[in-house]
């Protein structure tokens, strides 16, 4: 199979673009607010709060599963946590 260098290059930025996502995107591809308030067991407020402050590691945790099947796998567990995917999710190696 031939595959196109600019195709690739392309294909390449695409992935990085998506793969720094702001929170508030991040909240927005999962569903809304209120949506990732009740997956993660917090309060709308708690959640409104992260789109600025920053979503906490062990929610980004929770969520990663949840981000990589609504991202259509672009955003993926072994890219956003490189260095411990392999303790948290054993069945990705």
């Amino acid at each position: 199979m031939i595959v196109n260098p600019f195709a690739k290059y392309i294909f390449v930025a695409i992935i990085n673009l998506i793969m720094k996502l702001s929170e508030d995107q991040i909240v927005n591809l999962l569903g809304g607010t209120n949506a990732v308030a009740r997956l993660c067991k917090v309060t709308p407020a708690a959640v409104a709060q992260w789109k600025t402050k920053g979503i906490p590691q062990d929610k980004l945790m929770f969520l990663g599963a949840e981000l990589e099947k609504k991202s259509f796998g672009l955003m993926n567990r072994k890219e956003m946590f490189p260095k411990t995917y392999k303790f948290i999710w054993p069945e990705l190696e």
